[in-house]
């Protein structure tokens, strides 16, 4: 496996959707989320989020740690698997409707 590197994610407080931060900004898909490589970093983007909680944009920020596999982000977690891909309850509805693999 290659090496491990981080996204950072919170919950967008108005609708409590699964986002992801990519260059200031919150995406609702993981793989346009922005991938660290580096801890200074990642903790910069985790700080500048911690504003994005007190404009009250999203809650709960953090880094979560992730590999590339065949080219593609995956998360190390089976919570942030889960977290990407959608309830588990229904899979006719949310982002596990779309089909688009994790």
């Amino acid at each position: 496996m290659g090496p491990v590197h981080k996204i950072l994610t919170a919950n967008r407080l108005r609708d409590g959707e699964v986002v992801y931060w990519a260059s200031g900004r919150w995406v609702t898909d993981l793989a346009d989320g922005e991938v660290f490589a580096q801890d200074e970093p990642a903790q910069e983007a985790l700080k500048a989020a911690g504003r994005a909680v007190e404009d009250r944009i999203v809650v709960n920020p953090y880094l979560f740690e992730i590999r590339y596999v065949e080219g593609r982000v995956r998360p190390v977690e089976e919570r942030e698997l889960i977290r990407a891909a959608g309830p588990t309850i229904r899979r006719d509805v949310g982002k596990q409707a779309r089909h688009v693999p994790v």
